[in-house]
């Protein structure tokens, strides 16, 4: 298993609610729909609230995203379909893709997991 973890922020000039919308409401359902997005086994989008935005709501990051695969084949497949670049297209009409930052990991390793007593 590995999964691509993603730290995403907003492009310029598009409020919290705009970007929390058309993530959750266009790109989402962009992934799932594609062959592409059929390699993927969970995807997973983490919203920042919105009542965690204050005056400079252009501070920090806006959400972090991750995508599991089964494997870094399966990883590199998903890249390697053609409608990955329709996927790949959509990233700048609410992403500021200049600060993307993404990591590729494998399982865990767990140190703690719940109490010890």
């Amino acid at each position: 298993m590995v999964k691509l973890t993603c730290l995403v922020r907003r492009r310029a000039g598009m409020s919290p609610q705009e970007f929390h919308d058309y993530w959750r409401h266009h790109h989402g359902p962009l992934v799932v729909s594609t062959r592409s997005g059929s390699h993927v086994l969970r995807y997973e989008q983490h919203h920042r609230p919105l009542s965690d935005y204050g005056p400079r709501d252009d501070d920090g990051y806006d959400g972090v995203t991750v995508q599991w695969f089964a494997s870094m084949d399966e990883y590199r497949a998903h890249m390697a379909e053609e409608d990955f670049a329709q996927v790949w297209a959509d990233l700048p009409k609410f992403l500021d893709t200049e600060r993307l930052a993404f990591v590729v990991t494998e399982e865990p390793v767990v140190i703690l997991d719940g109490p010890t007593s």
